[in-house]
């Protein structure tokens, strides 16, 4: 993908190839009988380097213009105010630097009307096609980057339901769970009945939930108090678990199994952390357009591991998994922070749906 620093250079590379071009082409065709007359030569020179810093200004002009919201014909008329208004200050620009190597009297007696409009005319073309291969390009590189973008979400995505599918056939967890409704079985069988129920929840979420890219916060947060529920089971009075959630997030549109990794890797580090019980609280809210999330586990922060026999859910791939996923869906605007405060781990995620909203309206 292309960086600010790689189009901008691009563009001084491109603009500066392009009127070398055009003064080579117009010696060629107009002055090449005439190549020794110096001071023809240097008044070509000027009107082209002239022209080269007012196409300088017509780049910023156009930069004023968010390009990509607008039609072909409102970029056109743009393009062509743009151009004309332009070619006018090219033209000024032009006498007033030729002026030491012709005099004024030569201009007093050169400038008429004909002489006006056939320059302004002449002008306005070469702005106009300098306009045109500025907008060709820029669109061109909009549509490579929208081409880079597609097969990152490709891959992303191919990431991310390998990721589901091993939260969906996690062998531990199912272990774990099923170790427990055996157990319960004998001891009490409707404790059992219902950690089967809390488990076919989940998984049936997990499969559901993957032919969608978003989902309402709510479908999140149940499948979640499903995964606690069994956990629960296991853990018994090791686990306190808290919900705060504002009936205004509930419907907002995340991606799904963005918060499970999150919630997985709270319980797995936090057990290894923490004083029991472990404590975790979730908490959403929106503001202004922006779903707020906070995660909090009682421990302390693990580095990531280096060891190829440890399992990379947690703290490496599971956090690294969401950071992608999101920057992918919501480029700038959303925030990932991971802050640990008075023997609290907490991950705070931000996102602005109001970009997102914007994006699938254009």
């Amino acid at each position: 993908m292309y960086s600010q620093k790689q189009k901008n250079r691009a563009f001084w590379l491109i603009n500066i190839s392009g009127w070398i071009l055009l003064v080579l082409i117009y010696l060629v065709l107009y002055y090449r009988e005439r190549i020794a007359d110096r001071t023809i030569i240097s008044g070509l020179i000027i009107t082209y380097v002239t022209g080269f810093f007012v196409s300088l200004l017509l780049h910023y002009f156009y930069k004023k213009f968010n390009y990509q919201t607008r039609s072909m014909l409102s970029l056109s008329v743009i393009v062509i105010i743009g151009s004309f208004l332009f070619s006018n200050i090219w033209l000024w620009a032009d006498i007033v630097c030729s002026i030491p190597l012709h005099g004024v009297q030569f201009f007093l007696e050169k400038i008429t009307i004909q002489y006006y409009i056939s320059s302004v005319y002449s002008h306005l073309w070469v702005l106009v096609l300098w306009s045109a291969f500025y907008f060709i390009i820029k669109l061109w590189q909009e549509w490579t980057m929208q081409k880079i973008r597609a097969e990152k979400a490709n891959a992303l995505a191919q990431a991310a339901q390998l990721q589901m599918l091993r939260y969906q056939l996690n062998p531990h967890f199912l272990f774990n769970a099923l170790n427990s409704i055996r157990a319960l079985i004998d001891e009490d069988s409707k404790i059992a009945k219902r950690v089967i129920t809390e488990l076919s929840e989940f998984l049936r979420y997990s499969l559901v939930s993957k032919n969608y890219s978003d989902v309402p916060l709510n479908n999140e947060i149940e499948a979640i108090r499903h995964y606690f529920a069994i956990e629960k089971i296991r853990y018994e009075d090791k686990l306190d678990i808290a919900f705060e959630i504002d009936p205004l997030a509930e419907d907002f549109p995340v991606l799904s199994f963005l918060l499970h990794p999150l919630i997985e890797n709270a319980i797995k580090y936090g057990m290894k952390t923490s004083p029991m019980p472990l404590k975790i609280r979730i908490k959403a809210k929106v503001k202004n357009s922006t779903l707020k999330i906070e995660i909090c586990n009682s421990g302390s922060w693990l580095e990531p591991s280096t060891d190829k026999n440890e399992s990379k859910t947690g703290t490496g791939t599971g956090l690294e998994n969401v950071r992608q996923r999101l920057e992918n869906a919501f480029p700038d605007n959303f925030s990932f922070d991971i802050i640990e405060k008075d023997g609290n781990v907490c991950i705070k995620l931000e996102i602005n749906n109001e970009f997102r909203k914007n994006e699938q309206t254009i």
